[in-house]
């Protein structure tokens, strides 16, 4: 095992839960302002989760004041991340959901998935 891999077996995180497209997740970022830090949760539906070791990373898209459809792309294994909370499983059929994009209100509803 060379340095790199060893830099990266220190840097992963191994606690947080598994979750796939077309979940609901609350994310928990750490915001720093000036001086200060802070606590910021971005809540929405999971879009794309791309696997690896160091550059995993996962997409959520939310639905802001006034229908505007905001997305994120967090890197999973970042010192920023606090949590990721687990709201409700989706039920799809596709591991990309591009196309809830082009959706609105109830045409962008997605089935939920059993919990067993």
């Amino acid at each position: 095992m060379n340095i790199i891999d060893k830099i990266d077996q220190e840097q992963i995180r191994l606690d947080h839960p598994d979750f796939r497209a077309g979940d609901s997740v609350k994310v928990h970022i750490r915001i720093i302002e000036g001086s200060k830090e802070r606590i910021q949760i971005f809540e929405g539906v999971v879009l794309k989760r791309k696997r690896g070791m160091m550059n995993a990373s996962f997409t959520v898209r939310k639905i802001s004041h006034g229908g505007i459809g905001v997305e994120k792309t967090f890197a999973l294994h970042s010192p920023r991340l606090e949590k990721i909370e687990v709201v409700t499983l989706g039920r799809v059929r596709r591991s990309r959901l591009y196309y809830l994009r082009e959706r609105r209100g109830k045409a962008a509803r997605i089935r939920e998935r059993s919990r067993i």
